[in-house]
């Protein structure tokens, strides 16, 4: 006996807007507050128009350090000025630049950074922090994190209404995450650059949303970092350093084709660390 198919069927005199009940075919919208993130392309794509205040946002990346900062820093700046508390960073990989982030809005006192010397004190730290009254926003790199203690980080953020990210790599992308809103991002590629040089130094973001209360979105955003003329004299100026690297390269190479006797070998490692400076200032 063949299995009955199923079928959706949709009543068509369903009201378009019911309290409480959200379409999965719009944007989710509730009373739930959101937090501009600075920019507009992916502000449209998020429901409420930016991050949400209240729940944990999941960010993936390739490489931890590379890209966190651009991401959330808009909405930092934006956060600290209208409201007071402290900004939490637990087990960030490097020290994050006062003076940078100062320029960009969010003043270096408002900032506290707590090192952990393994993944369950950063858990716990990250909890900790949310469950204080005093603090405005909590980023925590946990690259190693079940789960239940990502429920746990939800929890808090949504009794103290603060905001919350959680940076991981891009191989926890197929584990399943309590995260309300979850993103992949990378650096941009900017048209000029040469194939050899990495995309982390392009001034710009590759965002795809994974999750979100919402239709899902196929293509993924390109969130510019710069002025689109100061992307193309950053594109020119990386491609006349690796065009000066590569003839560094191989001038290099071509003295060391022949066994240079022992009083020689300083000499031509002296000649290639020159080189190396006149690829610099070439390609400056």
């Amino acid at each position: 006996m063949p299995a009955p198919s199923l079928s959706l069927r949709i009543a068509p005199d369903l009201p378009s807007a019911v309290p409480g009940v959200w379409h999965a075919d719009a944007l989710g919208a509730g009373p739930q507050e959101a937090q501009p993130t600075g920019h507009v392309l992916l502000d449209a794509q998020l429901p409420g128009g930016g991050w949400p205040v209240g729940a944990l946002c999941e960010v993936l990346q390739p490489l931890a350090g590379l890209h966190e900062w651009q991401l959330v820093l808009p909405a930092l700046a934006q956060a600290t000025a209208r409201r007071s508390g402290a900004v939490v960073a637990v087990a960030p990989p490097c020290d994050p630049f006062g003076p940078a982030l100062k320029a960009q809005g969010l003043p270096p006192e408002r900032l506290c950074v707590v090192r952990a010397s393994s993944a369950r004190a950063a858990f716990w730290a990250a909890e900790q922090a949310l469950r204080c009254h005093g603090v405005l926003a909590v980023m925590a790199w946990l690259p190693q994190a079940p789960a239940a203690a990502l429920r746990r980080l939800q929890l808090a953020a949504a009794q103290q209404q603060q905001l919350l990210w959680v940076f991981r790599p891009v191989s926890a992308a197929p584990q399943a995450s309590p995260a309300l809103l979850r993103l992949q991002v990378q650096g941009l590629q900017v048209q000029g650059l040469p194939a050899g040089v990495s995309t982390s130094a392009a001034p710009g973001l590759q965002v795809q949303i994974l999750k979100r209360r919402g239709p899902p979105l196929v293509q993924a955003l390109d969130l510019p970092g710069c002025h689109p003329r100061l992307a193309q004299a950053l594109a020119a100026q990386a491609q006349r350093r690796h065009a000066a690297q590569v003839v560094a390269r191989a001038t290099v190479a071509s003295y060391s084709t022949a066994t240079p006797a022992p009083g020689e070998l300083a000499a031509l490692q002296g000649r290639g660390h020159a080189l190396d400076r006149i690829a610099a200032a070439m390609a400056g």
